[in-house]
């Protein structure tokens, strides 16, 4: 589960699912305040490790700071982001969750409370394929500690992907189905405490 950890936060990569063309190339600043608008989302996604090993589950976000991968068996994971700290369950394991700090993984910057990509030095990379628009961002006071390279269609704005790149250079490939926004999700969701839920 460590490794499944680190291709996701550390290095990531996502299946799209099929989008609509984007007319031309986001601006950052119209990128900035999609991710704002979003308090909540949910959508199914597709895990590709650094190692090839693929994986499928459902995410839930809750902005800011509070993210949860559900992970579909025969993996069974759990990874939690809230109260600023990451825990990471394998339940095919009996050992306790590991933790991690929010702030020291590149997921911090979609979960930040104000998400501002024209800050200096935090983008990187900002391009256009023909159909997305893909902004490449890192924390701009810790470089060290990774990126996040996001994919997002226009039309309306929607994040379809990102590739996480850690600090020794593993990526992770997610891909994203349909995503729901704006519905209520339970705060039992992001508890990095009590990560694993009764159902």
């Amino acid at each position: 589960m460590k490794q499944t950890f680190s291709a996701l936060v550390l290095g990531a990569a996502v299946l799209l699912a099929p989008a609509a063309q984007a007319a031309e190339k986001l601006g950052l600043n119209a990128i900035s305040a999609y991710l704002n608008d979003m308090k909540t989302a949910e959508a199914a996604f597709t895990q590709i490790s650094d190692d090839g090993f693929i994986s499928t589950g459902t995410l839930y976000i809750k902005r800011p700071g509070k993210m949860r991968f559900e992970y579909d068996p025969p993996n069974f994971g759990v990874v939690v982001a809230g109260n600023n700290t990451v825990a990471v369950v394998d339940r095919k394991s009996n050992q306790r969750p590991e933790t991690y700090p929010l702030s020291k993984t590149p997921l911090s910057i979609i979960l930040a409370r104000t998400v501002n990509l024209a800050r200096a030095n935090m983008v990187v990379g900002h391009g256009f394929d023909g159909t997305s628009t893909i902004v490449k961002a890192q924390d701009p006071e810790h470089p060290e500690r990774g990126s996040i390279e996001m994919s997002f269609t226009g039309d309306p704005v929607e994040l379809r992907k990102w590739v996480v790149e850690g600090e020794t250079g593993e990526r992770t490939t997610v891909i994203l189905g349909a995503m729901e926004t704006g519905h209520t999700l339970r705060s039992a969701l992001f508890n990095p405490d009590r990560p694993v839920l009764d159902r």
